[in-house]
């Protein structure tokens, strides 16, 4: 699979690189308060990241005053396995170079996705991106093995935090699998037997050997 880095054009329409903030204490932060295990584990907030003054300068700015969430997503993976989209961007930033798989939501059809559209982005180390709640995306994928990924995610607070039952109203309400997060899964994925939304369509992909 081809992998492109956030910094070429083909980025565009899935997010953009954030420049201007000094994120070194948020970097020192992950890699000294957070742990690497062999699979992946997500935390939706980390109260010490939180706490950090470049914390609050980014939901001033970045989120406009919107109250946000400092978590992480931490370990090893190749997998697409899902997808996920919010009603909010999400701001990611790595201590190391990681991929994130990418679709978008205007190439869902009946809330189905044909995995042969999913792109490929490496994001550089300590670089601060934006990934725009149109932006299909999930797990980030390491891209050294050796050294797995540590990931920065923030979002509007309280998004992944428990579950909003959905009024059923419409057939998008099928996805609505936490507080503000839409989920697609692929049929081989450990969340289709949780009862996520199943709408992956072709091959689950897995970038271990494009690494």
């Amino acid at each position: 699979m081809k992998i492109y880095s956030v910094t070429d054009p083909e980025f565009i329409p899935y997010g953009r690189v954030i420049e201007g903030y000094d994120v070194s204490a948020i970097v020192e932060t992950l890699r000294e308060k957070t742990p690497l295990p062999e699979g992946t584990k997500y935390i939706p907030e980390d109260e010490n990241i939180h706490a950090l003054p470049i914390a609050k300068e980014i939901e001033t700015t970045l989120f406009g005053g919107v109250p946000a969430e400092f978590g992480w997503c931490n370990g090893h993976n190749t997998k697409l396995n899902c997808l996920e989209y919010h009603r909010c961007s999400e701001f990611n930033l790595g201590t190391e170079d990681f991929i994130l798989l990418l679709g978008k939501q205007d190439e869902l059809v009946d809330w189905k996705l044909d995995t042969s559209k999913v792109k490929a982005f490496k994001v550089p180390a300590g670089v601060l991106i934006e990934v725009y709640a149109t932006t299909l995306h999930f797990a980030p994928c390491h891209a050294d093995p050796a050294k797995g990924f540590r990931t920065l995610v923030v979002l509007s607070k309280g998004t992944n935090d428990g579950f909003t039952a959905p009024a059923g109203k419409t057939s998008e309400d099928r996805l609505l699998f936490a507080t503000n997060k839409w989920l697609i899964a692929h049929p081989e994925a450990p969340q289709a037997e949780q009862g996520a939304f199943i709408g992956l369509i072709g091959e689950n992909i897995d970038i271990a050997d494009s690494l």
